[in-house]
């Protein structure tokens, strides 16, 4: 049986459908107050827990074979990185090696080996990364860049007015990976002899710029982009503007503005040695969003 963290999520739902859709028995960790029915009506069993409270992360790895850390902070307003990106990773490391779990599978974030001290959640994340390597446990770590699932909201919108918000460099460099193939990969990771206790840097096939996100939302929709380009200075000010009144908010948004300020992309190389090992042909960020839009 595979225990999924924020099986509510982009991500995590998807590892769970697809879990699901293939047979395989799954324990979703779930809030009370999240909409996980989609997930119980596919026959998953339904875990209701906190990840900040050690009992709830002895009790959901009992009888699991495999783990899915797929949560974190930006996905719920009741923590922080360091709550739930690091010491919640922390102690389900600790509870699944307890528990006897035979694979670890988290999903961590493409750049977090940069050193980036701005930003929480790359820390957090490096660090758990180094104390599931030191663990013992059977692993997987994948990177990911940007989640192409994020980008349906800003097509649905652009759908609407045509309009478009690129904040900071337009030719920044970028590889938006397919949310499902990732998903994919999460699964697979813990049958793939290649994945064993392996790093991988997980993007989309194609190396795009950012200004190239609003032309594939025009070829979509068939209409021109407005596009509206503010500088990251906006950014900085509106940080300044609410660390006078919520110091804790202010830290966590040096996480949006080093995602905003560096470019995050897969080389060729990489995306080669990602798809030869898991045997998978990467899904482009235009198929995923007419699939899902329906275009």
């Amino acid at each position: 049986m595979f225990l999924v963290t924020g099986a509510t999520g982009d991500l995590g739902r998807r590892i769970v459908r697809l879990l699901r859709e293939r047979q395989t028995p799954v324990r979703s960790f779930v809030r009370l107050n999240a909409r996980y029915a989609e997930l119980e009506s596919r026959g998953s069993e339904i875990f209701i827990g906190d990840l900040r409270r050690e009992r709830d992360l002895h009790k959901a790895c009992q009888g699991i074979q495999y783990v899915i850390s797929a949560h974190g902070s930006g996905e719920t307003s009741n923590g922080d990185a360091e709550t739930l990106d690091y010491q919640a990773n922390i102690e389900l490391i600790d509870q699944a090696k307890a528990a006897g779990v035979q694979h670890f599978v988290f999903i961590s974030v493409l750049g977090v080996d940069r050193g980036y001290e701005d930003a929480p959640v790359f820390k957090a994340k490096r660090e758990v990364e180094k104390y599931l390597q030191a663990s013992g446990l059977h692993h997987t770590i994948l990177r990911p860049s940007g989640f192409a699932s994020n980008l349906l909201p800003l097509a649905e919108q652009f759908r609407q007015t045509g309009v478009y918000v690129l904040i900071g460099d337009p030719l920044s460099r970028t590889s938006v990976v397919s949310t499902d193939d990732l998903a994919r990969l999460a699964i697979e990771a813990v049958s793939v002899e290649g994945a064993r206790n392996q790093i991988f840097s997980v993007g989309g096939p194609e190396m795009l710029k950012r200004e190239d996100i609003p032309q594939i939302f025009s070829r979509i929709f068939s209409r021109e982009p407005f596009l509206l380009n503010p500088p990251l200075l906006a950014v900085d000010g509106l940080r300044s503007a609410i660390g006078l009144f919520n110091p804790k908010l202010r830290s966590s948004l040096g996480t949006l503005r080093t995602l905003l300020a560096n470019e995050f992309f897969t080389t060729t190389a990489e995306t080669e040695h990602l798809e030869s090992t898991f045997n998978i042909k990467l899904e482009t960020l235009e198929t995923f969003l007419r699939r899902y839009l329906g275009v």
